[in-house]
């Protein structure tokens, strides 16, 4: 058994690393994309010739202080987001659970409302507020896991989920009536996109983004075991409990950061993690590596999707990453059989 074994992980670890490979390819095409293409006059000539040195000023100011910008900032909400969602599918053992769906993203906007509301304006303020709100309303999620009765059903889950993103959300329009001052600075941000964001944003979430990653990788691991069964991840030397505690605080730092720079955007912790298991198969190790160029293609690639199909206008990103994932979350509801992690 010993000797067929070996070849086959061997095998498998080749075609994730292909897979990986390709992901990564394909992802560095999204950033060229992302550099190239816009809603403005900059075309992909003018802006290919700011990257080989040249260029006008006009398109040097339009690449480099608007386009890679938002280009970086995309690669940094995508890799969050989808990593996010594979933690709380893995934590929950529920295929449907992702940050939107869930209320997660839900109560780090509403959050974040209440301080711009307040009167915050610093990034780093944003994102401290943001990550609290996104810890309460994971904790709410994962409470809502350990019910009877509603954690082992998918669909209630999610409709449990929907329930309390509902409520956030009221609560943030209401924000919008006390306040017209601040009301225009809130609309734009809740409807979650990429446009008009700084450097200095991402500069103030990465440090939430790596410590987010470096738990990741040690939950890695545990959270493998904890697939097997509670029983068997404690035999095997894991502590159920504190994984649950660390993948919360994890998934807060990732969607809270996310979430304070480019607003709630759904489903891409939905879509990702069911790609990447997809591909890859139901080991969360397996999934969580090719998470990490799946998420930043698919917003990438949404955002310049966005730009284009009303140019000179923009869409909202969130439209186009719900247009991606409601068929996905559709697909996987209409199963004749629940997929289990």
């Amino acid at each position: 058994m010993a000797g067929v074994a070996a070849p086959l992980a061997l095998h498998g670890r080749r075609s994730l690393a292909g897979m990986t490979a390709l992901a990564s390819v394909l992802l560095l095409l999204a950033v060229l994309a992302s550099l190239l293409l816009g809603a403005g006059d900059v075309g992909p000539a003018r802006a290919l010739a700011v990257l080989l040195g040249a260029g006008d000023e006009e398109a040097r100011f339009v690449v480099g202080s608007l386009r890679l910008p938002r280009t970086l900032i995309g690669i940094g909400v995508g890799l969050a987001l989808g990593v996010s969602g594979a933690l709380l599918q893995a934590v929950s053992r529920n295929p449907l659970a992702e940050p939107g769906l869930l209320g997660v993203s839900a109560g780090a906007a509403f959050a974040v409302g209440v301080a711009l509301w307040l009167g915050a304006s610093t990034a780093t303020l944003r994102v401290a507020v943001g990550q609290l709100g996104a810890l309460l309303g994971c904790a709410a999620v994962l409470s809502v896991v350990r019910l009877r009765g509603v954690g082992s059903d998918p669909v209630r889950l999610v409709l449990a989920g929907a329930a309390l993103s509902a409520l956030l959300a009221s609560l943030t329009a209401l924000l919008l009536l006390f306040d017209q001052r601040s009301a225009d600075e809130i609309r734009f941000w809740v409807i979650g996109s990429l446009s008009g964001r700084r450097l200095e944003d991402l500069l103030a979430v990465l440090p939430s983004l790596a410590l987010a990653l470096g738990l990741t990788l040690w939950l890695a691991r545990p959270l493998a075991a904890l697939a097997l069964g509670e029983r068997v991840a404690a035999g095997l030397g894991h502590h159920p409990g504190r994984v649950r505690l660390l993948v919360i605080l994890a998934v807060a730092l990732l969607v809270g950061a996310a979430t304070a720079i480019a607003g709630p955007i759904a489903f891409v912790g939905l879509v990702v993690p069911f790609a990447a298991r997809s591909l890859a198969g139901p080991d969360i190790r397996r999934t969580l590596w090719l998470c990490l160029p799946l998420g930043p293609l698919m917003v990438l690639g949404a955002d310049v999707a966005a730009r284009l199909l009303v140019s000179p206008a923009e869409l909202p990103l969130g439209v186009l990453t719900a247009l991606l994932g409601a068929p996905v979350l559709v697909a996987v509801v209409r199963a004749r059989r629940l997929p289990t992690l």
